[in-house]
């Protein structure tokens, strides 16, 4: 389902066809550009996206999708503002509250709701999940479930390949409330209407006005503890030439077109205490590997920054990309590919979208 050739990325963006976007993106077999997983690992951004669409496209024709990826910008926006905060209650504790651990039924995939537990499937065997489906995911745990979002929203992150804890973390916020002034409530009605199926007699199958329920469904009442385990390629012996800069990527910059130009040490950075605060699965990091491989001479170095540091001792000419997990990299920092030059926070998407907007000419 996602390649990890970069020609065959590149097709995948002039092969899409953003003119169905905005009529179609709610459903759950709708177009959508299914980009996020290149997108989120840097493998292309947002503006190279956009620059695509305006060889084929007037952008007014287009402003659902543009609006989509600046979303995507403005989670970094946030996320490189806030740092840490984003992983608490951002504006509103979180309430009610029955437990912190995520329910049974969602992990299993076996909630009774036929879209849902499909959709979960399919996360675990391919890494993917429409973004509609991880809004009504996100309700259940959330909403119907009483759940605390932050364990679950690591369980989605977990197994997504676009994993971005900025967009992750803070959509599962909006949905519960805690980063909106009103949480996220969906119907089996709602769902029929977007989803695969016609069913009927679920425990969502009833008014919006019944909302919210006194109590947890049953079929959401067990949880479960999570553990989210990731083993790390095993450490080799990493070689670097003292006499070059050193160019370095991480699980969010694997963009095989960066600074070829340059003769240096290529490494793909995967440090321990990232993957402590941040597991992806096995799948997650395979696909991560395989899109190193399109990076010439690439070498996999599992180890902190301060440790590199000293590898690349004496001449320490270090060249890296900006991003919310990179500040503490030492060297010279290159801005990721940003849409627009509006990078300053704002407590809304609304607020910041309007600046955005308007220098995007829309």
């Amino acid at each position: 389902m996602f390649a990890t050739n970069y020609q065959d990325i590149l097709d995948r963006v002039a092969n899409f066809d953003a003119s169905e976007y905005a009529r179609s993106r709610n459903f759950l077999d709708g177009t959508v550009s299914r980009l996020s997983p290149y997108i989120s690992r840097g493998v292309i951004s947002t503006k190279y996206v956009l620059e695509q669409l305006d060889t084929r496209y007037d952008r007014s024709s287009i402003e659902k999708f543009i609006q989509e990826l600046a979303w995507r910008d403005y989670w970094q926006v946030c996320w490189n503002e806030l740092g840490d905060a984003i992983s608490s209650d951002l504006r509103y504790p979180q309430t009610p509250v029955s437990s912190l651990k995520p329910p049974l039924s969602l992990i299993e995939g076996n909630t009774g709701i036929n879209d849902v537990d499909h959709a979960i499937v399919e996360l675990y065997n391919t890494g993917y999940m429409h973004n509609h489906m991880r809004m009504y995911v996100a309700s259940l745990a959330t909403n119907f479930g009483q759940r605390h979002w932050l364990q679950s929203a690591r369980w989605m992150y977990y197994h997504l390949l676009d994993g971005d804890w900025a967009s992750n973390a803070l959509s599962w916020q909006w949905v519960a409330g805690s980063n909106s002034h009103k949480k996220y409530w969906f119907n089996q009605e709602n769902l029929n209407k977007y989803g695969l199926s016609e069913q009927h007699k679920t425990f969502i199958d009833q008014p919006y006005n019944n909302f919210p329920l006194n109590d947890v469904p049953s079929a959401l009442v067990d949880d479960i503890s999570l553990r989210l385990h990731i083993e790390l390629p095993e450490t080799t012996d990493i070689i670097i030439d003292s006499s070059k800069p050193t160019v370095v990527y991480t699980t969010y910059n694997l963009d095989s077109r960066w600074l070829t130009d340059l003769d240096a040490n290529r490494v793909l950075l995967l440090e321990p205490s990232h993957f402590d605060r941040y597991p992806v699965s096995p799948h997650v990091l395979k696909f991560i590997l395989d899109l190193t491989h399109e990076i010439e001479g690439i070498q996999v170095a599992v180890m902190e920054f301060k440790q590199l540091k000293e590898l690349c001792c004496p001449n320490f000419d270090v060249h890296y990309k900006q991003h919310p997990l990179s500040k503490h990299f030492e060297g010279i920092e290159h801005s990721r590919d940003w849409m627009t030059s509006v990078h300053t926070y704002s407590k809304s998407f609304s607020g910041w979208w309007k600046k955005a907007r308007r220098e995007l000419g829309l």
